[in-house]
């Protein structure tokens, strides 16, 4: 990969930074990301990050991804103080707010690391380079006889030493090496990459003295809360104000603007009340007494609607991939299986509910959001408020949790518009509730899945059409059928050598707010294609692994286009991350080597496998059941095999993958959104409930070596569990599971 750092240690631009003096690198963050193949007319986003060293040797930098627990704003700058080989209590950790010179900050899609990897780690090498060439001027040796070292430069013919702030000065009067110059470290040497680094914010999250957004306070700061229409795209018809207004601690009553499609990042409107507090501003909404219209949606009923998905189904085909004659060869073949697989709509549910707060200050917004995208935030809430984007500043707080569900910033908007009528600072503070019954849902779907297998067992035909409202109706009404991006989650990559494969689309419409939710469409496609790689084993009397290893077929890479898919590998280049069938089978023989998968269990217990790539990374998990006479279940333990190619924090890899296995455990036991007469039925957690403690497994990891590119870690360990759980199910009652949630399926 070719890069352009500069050095821009005199701009003047700079100091709008609260960049002064030192040496100053940019390097070039080139993402296309999921924002902008949502958004053609964006086109591709290239700014900027700075890597600057003050004239003391404190080496700033500045992170442009959120915090949400995953990490990134600990891994990147792994990368920048291993090659620059500084020391790291002498790094000045900076969040880069909402600014396009410090690159795409949309933290979402599993990109941070795999993104930003050559990037940061190209600016951290050329500042070395710089200030050993500044060393060796001052010294008169050649730049071959210094070196970096732990925050020093060593002067190897003299044995003498000095720290960078010596050279810093002398540093920014230089040019940037050029890339084809700069030089990496060796493997060997890394002190920072591919080891387990604490978390910057430790001690905060520790102390309780980190600030998220439900934490954000302002000297006079008023408190807001909102009725919304129940049903998505209804209107309010009626309210009592005076009777809000009489509530202790209730300043004022604000109609919000009504949402109009498409909805994209649009605040629902309704009516909100502002008060001194948050338990007036919530007493003020009880007595409020709003009343709405519910609109076009009214009638959405997701049982009814299960319906329309299931007529899709055996209605019109919209063509994503075929390779030979499915037809034919299922017509032909020995035995034909087929299957129907259901998941409902699902929510984030993360720990943080949806904050923001938002200041005038004259005629500037200042704004502090729980968001995964500052940028955003200024798109959505400029036109409410008559600014551009780029005169908005927002600040993302650190976010207890988010999935996907705080990369869409309506919260945001009502924050702004509320703050400048009110003429004070406002917090919008979303209850559970709100964010439960007015939120981005993941999308229901239904697959049917057919194979064909020869008298031998083989497969040599699958069929597989799957039929959801698509995300991308938020931006374009007339979305009818998921599109490609959403179809190659999971879909258009299967990794199988089978020779007649067809993969379809059913035309539908969606009835609430779709949204990607952590692994997005690769939920419902990998628990349809774990399963019935099962199903097919058990048809044919093997091993489900090696079913597997036979559907995978020969050490290859594989390009979907051949079979004519439009395939965009998550924003990736194939030539970069390419579909590597050996990695695949890689990680299922490690994870059936950790887990012992295939020896034979005690009654009523089970293992299940399943393995799947998704944001160009490798996982294979093996989950293990105990299920009673009673059918009462528990998942004692579960094992992963991940290959992201390089680990740049282990210990942020395992956690992901343990927070994704209770992830995919509380979607797979207990996840379901429905609908009636529009409007969601569950309000909180008695309805909606998440795995407890008592209900979480013991995870193992096993993280594959290698020296492959980063790939995403935050998403790619959901996908194969829920197969995983419902194939163990079966080995160990006979049961089959084709519908999530499991909830008493076991039972009944």
């Amino acid at each position: 990969m070719t890069f352009k750092t500069e050095n821009v240690s005199r701009r003047g631009v700079l100091k709008g930074a609260g960049i002064a003096g030192g040496l100053v690198l940019t390097a070039p963050l080139v993402s296309k990301g999921l924002m902008a193949e949502i958004n053609k007319a964006a086109g591709k986003l290239e700014a900027t990050n700075y890597l600057s060293i003050s004239e003391d040797g404190t080496v700033n930098i500045y992170i442009h991804r959120v915090e949400m627990g995953q990490g990134s704003r600990t891994g990147l700058p792994q990368i920048i103080a291993d090659e620059l080989d500084a020391d790291w209590s002498r790094i000045n950790f900076v969040a880069a707010f909402g600014d396009q010179k410090f690159g795409d900050q949309n933290t979402d899609g599993s990109t941070s690391i795999r993104k930003f990897y050559d990037a940061f780690r190209h600016a951290g090498a050329a500042a070395r380079m710089m200030l050993e060439q500044a060393a060796a001027k001052r010294w008169g040796v050649a730049a071959s006889d210094v070196m970096a070292k732990e925050h020093r430069i060593h002067n190897k013919v003299s044995g003498q030493s000095a720290d960078f702030s010596d050279f810093v000065a002398d540093a920014a009067a230089l040019p940037v090496p050029d890339a084809s110059a700069v030089t990496y470290k060796a493997k060997a040497d890394r002190k920072f990459i591919g080891k387990p680094v604490r978390n910057i914010y430790m001690k905060d999250f520790v102390t309780g003295s980190s600030q998220f957004g439900q934490d954000v306070k302002r000297e006079g700061m008023l408190y807001a809360a909102a009725a919304r229409p129940p049903v998505v795209g209804g209107k309010v018809t009626s309210y009592d104000k005076d009777a809000a207004m009489a509530v202790s601690g209730v300043v004022d009553v604000v109609e919000l603007p009504a949402v109009s499609k498409p909805f994209m990042f649009k605040p629902l409107g309704g009516v909100a009340v502002l008060a001194t507090n948050t338990w007036a501003a919530k007493k003020g909404l009880e007595a409020l007494n709003a009343e709405f219209e519910a609109g076009d949606n009214g009638g959405y009923d997701t049982t009814e609607y299960e319906k329309t998905l299931w007529q899709s189904i055996d209605g019109e085909d919209v063509h994503h991939l075929k390779r030979g004659d499915v037809d034919a060869a299922l017509s032909a073949a020995a035995k034909v299986i087929e299957a129907d697989y259901f998941v409902p709509h699902l929510h984030h549910a993360p720990m943080e509910p949806p904050a923001a707060t938002a200041e005038w200050q004259g005629d500037k917004l200042m704004m502090w959001v729980c968001c995964q995208d500052p940028q955003s935030v200024q798109q959505t809430v400029a036109p409410y408020v008559g600014m551009k984007p780029q005169d908005i500043h927002v600040e993302a707080t650190l976010l207890g949790g988010a999935f996907g569900r705080k990369s869409k910033p309506d919260f945001a908007a009502e924050a702004a518009i509320l703050a400048k009528h009110a003429g004070k600072p406002v917090k919008m503070v979303w209850s559970r509730e709100d964010d439960m019954q007015h939120s981005y849902y993941h999308t229901i779907s239904a697959q049917r899945v057919k194979g064909g297998l020869d008298a031998d067992g083989n497969v040599t035909a699958w069929k597989h059409k799957t039929t959801f409202p698509s995300i991308f109706e938020i931006f374009n009404p007339a979305t009818e059928s998921p599109v490609a991006l959403e179809m190659g989650l999971g879909l258009l990559d299967m990794p199988f050598e089978t020779p007649n494969l067809q993969i379809d689309a059913g035309k539908v419409k969606g009835h609430v707010r779709i949204g990607w939710m952590r692994s997005v469409t690769n939920i419902q496609h990998a628990f349809a294609i774990g399963s019935f790689v099962d199903e097919l084993a058990h048809a044919s009397g093997k091993n489900t692994a090696d079913m597997w290893r036979d559907l995978i077929g020969s050490d290859r890479s594989i390009n979907p286009k051949d079979d004519g898919a439009d395939y965009f590998n998550y924003g990736e280049t194939l030539e970069r991350h390419p579909l590597d069938t050996a990695r695949l089978k890689a990680v299922l023989d490690k994870v059936v080597e950790i887990s012992g998968f295939g020896k034979e269990m005690p009654k009523g217990s089970g293992l299940g496998l399943s393995v799947h790539r998704s944001f160009v990374s490798y996982i294979a998990t093996v989950v293990e059941v105990n299920v009673d006479e009673n059918g009462t279940m528990t998942v004692p333990r579960t094992w992963m095999a991940v290959d992201c190619g390089l680990a740049v924090n282990p210990d942020r890899v395992r956690a992901q993958m343990e927070g994704a296995s209770v992830f995919g455990l509380s979607i797979a036991l207990h996840g379901e959104i429905t609908a009636e007469n529009g409007q969601i039925v569950q309000s909180n957690f008695d309805g909606y409930p998440v795995c407890r403690i008592e209900e979480a497994p013991h995870v193992e990891v096993a993280i594959m070596e290698n020296d492959h590119v980063p790939g995403g870690v935050g998403e790619p360990g959901v996908p194969p569990f829920a197969p995983a759980l419902t194939n163990a199910i079966f080995a160990a009652t006979g049961k089959r599971i084709r519908r999530l949630p499991i909830r008493d399926q076991l039972s009944a």
